[in-house]
């Protein structure tokens, strides 16, 4: 396959993903939605790779979901809860879903931003490393009347507890990377010079290893008694479209387009 909005490299028993908007901070549009999707399939049809890494080109890991390519009818707000729910499940949920359930283990490289969705999708990482300079922000609520999805709201309990996580989504301020390993979300901060080359040597060294144990402790691990990657999903996509149709989201939106702080009335 083509990619355009993605690198692709095989590199024997590691694939190496990149993701590559960086005019847009590698914003998540319809056609990266897609290429990451058949990226994952391309992963797990193919046996012989051990462990994949994935990083962004440019200066941001994930600027989140591209909300220039959104052209719902503002004055329509049951039509635009529609297409977001529609965009989630059929789209946006089930590339989260693949890339968290991926065979392999996958290393993931955060440089830069990773806000909203990318986020999430940095989260779906097994092993994430961020270089000093990143950060990692939910800006769902305070940016657009929003709530966390892609798996915002399974990972960020997990990973930090229930009290940092409601900080974390409510206020949506940046979490240094720093701080971010220092409370469990990520596995580790390091120099930004040393980020490509220490996720390379993890990316190497699972390859290296045992490859059935792995799968089996992401399956352990990946599959919670209370609640799976699945029905949060499935959850985020029900509230998340009941927010869509808010006037606060109309706002969000408008705030967007016109490159100006939003003015949240409660609605």
């Amino acid at each position: 396959m083509q990619f355009q909005s993605l690198k692709f490299e095989r590199d024997q028993t590691i694939a190496r993903v990149t993701l590559n908007r960086p005019e847009r901070l590698n914003a998540l549009d319809g056609r990266l939605i897609e290429e990451l999707s058949a990226a994952a399939r391309l992963i797990d049809a193919e046996p012989g790779i051990r462990a994949v890494l994935l990083g962004a080109a440019g200066r941001a890991f994930c600027a989140g979901a591209d909300l220039a390519e959104d052209r719902v009818d503002e004055a329509v707000p049951a039509a635009r809860a529609a297409a977001v729910a529609a965009r989630l499940r059929d789209a946006l949920n089930p590339m989260a879903s693949a890339w968290f359930r991926l065979r392999a283990p996958l290393v993931v490289a955060v440089n830069g931003i990773a806000a909203g969705a990318g986020a999430s999708l940095a989260l779906c990482g097994d092993i994430v490393v961020a270089g000093r300079s990143a950060a990692f922000a939910q800006l769902f609520a305070p940016k657009l009347a929003l709530m966390p999805d892609l798996g915002g709201t399974f990972h960020l309990p997990r990973l930090v507890g229930a009290a940092r996580a409601k900080g974390l989504a409510l206020l949506g301020d940046p979490l240094p990377a720093a701080e971010a390993a220092a409370w469990g979300l990520i596995w580790a901060c390091v120099e930004d010079s040393e980020l490509l080359a220490r996720t390379e040597a993890i990316a190497r060294r699972l390859a290296d290893g045992p490859t059935q144990a792995h799968q089996r402790i992401k399956t352990v691990f990946n599959e919670p008694a209370s609640r799976t990657f699945e029905l949060q999903l499935e959850r985020e996509a029900v509230l998340q479209a009941e927010l869509a149709g808010t006037g606060d989201f109309t706002e969000g939106l408008r705030a967007f387009r016109e490159k100006r702080p939003p003015r949240f009335e409660g609605r």
